[in-house]
C-alpha cells in the first residue's frame, strides 16, 4: 500500500485511524504487562525449584538487573496503555 493511499484513508476517516493506533498501543501495553508478569512468575518458580530461597517474597534473592528490567517493562507498558487511553479519548473529539 502506498503512502498516498494511507494518507487518503486517514483524511477520509480520521477518528477510525487514530482509534486504530490507540488499539495498537493498548494491545502492546497489555502484552508487555502480561509477559513481564509471566516472566516474574517463571523466575520465582525456578528459584523455588532450585531451593535458592525459602520464601518467594524474599526480595534479596532477586538480581538487581532483573528488578530493573521488570520495572522498565512495567513502566513502558503503562506508558503505552496511557497513550492508548489518550488517543482513544482524542479520537472521539475528531
Amino acid at each position: 500500500m502506498s503512502l498516498q493511499v494511507l494518507w487518503s484513508l486517514f483524511l477520509a476517516h480520521p477518528a477510525g485511524a487514530v482509534n486504530t493506533l490507540a488499539l495498537f498501543f493498548g494491545l502492546a501495553g497489555a502484552w508487555l504487562w502480561l509477559m513481564t508478569r509471566l516472566r516474574e512468575q517463571r523466575g520465582q518458580a525456578r528459584m523455588l525449584a532450585q531451593g535458592e530461597v525459602d520464601a518467594v517474597e524474599d526480595a534479596e534473592a532477586w538480581d538487581e538487573r532483573t528488578l530493573r528490567i521488570n520495572r522498565f517493562f512495567y513502566r513502558f507498558g503503562g506508558a503505552c496503555l496511557a497513550a492508548a487511553l489518550l488517543l482513544s479519548w482524542f479520537s472521539t473529539r475528531l
